[in-house]
């Protein structure tokens, strides 16, 4: 069975930062998704949980309801992991042309003070939520974006080397 694209990523290597995932042709419309990672796998601790969730409903729903955006947004949810988000747009566009709204995004979460949806009526579990962790994330992550716009590294995924043997096993090297 083949690995799914995000499994050949070297996680030993990867830093925060906008990544393109795959992109896939839908009935002819492209369709992207982008790795939005905030930690560094494996070796930072990950997202606390509440905090991830109310990053999530405070980021979709910036996303939802940016004028420029709303109508390119397919998802946006957390990765099983808890170490950044997966976005899906229409179209295909680099991690650089995404900058700016994932930014703004997150600063979004600085400002707010309210988990929009955090009701029991509108979320699956509205009782975990931590806001002031929320904005803690976001003002480290957005730092950090500020700080590494043109570094190179934070929107180019480093690699997994597959290593396929005559009979058909894989094997990585990183």
């Amino acid at each position: 069975m083949d690995l799914i694209p995000s499994f050949s990523v070297d996680h030993t290597k990867i830093v925060p930062g906008i990544f393109t995932s795959r992109v896939d042709d839908v009935n002819g419309q492209l369709v992207t998704t982008y790795d939005i990672r905030l930690k560094r796998p494996n070796r930072e601790p990950v997202i606390d949980a509440a905090a991830m969730h109310s990053l999530e409903h405070i980021i979709a729903t910036f996303l939802r309801n940016d004028p420029e955006w709303k109508n390119e947004l397919i998802y946006w949810g957390p990765m099983g992991c808890l170490t950044g988000f997966y976005i899906i747009l229409k179209g295909n566009r680099t991690p650089q042309e995404i900058y700016d709204v994932l930014l703004a995004a997150f600063r979004s979460v600085e400002e707010a003070e309210t988990v929009p949806g955090a009701t029991a009526v509108n979320c699956g579990h509205y009782l975990m939520h931590n806001l002031a962790m929320a904005k803690w994330y976001a003002a480290e992550f957005t730092e950090y974006l500020a700080a590494n716009k043109d570094n190179p590294a934070i929107y180019a995924y480093p690699q997994t080397e597959r290593l396929v043997t005559d009979d058909g096993q894989q094997f990585y090297d990183s």
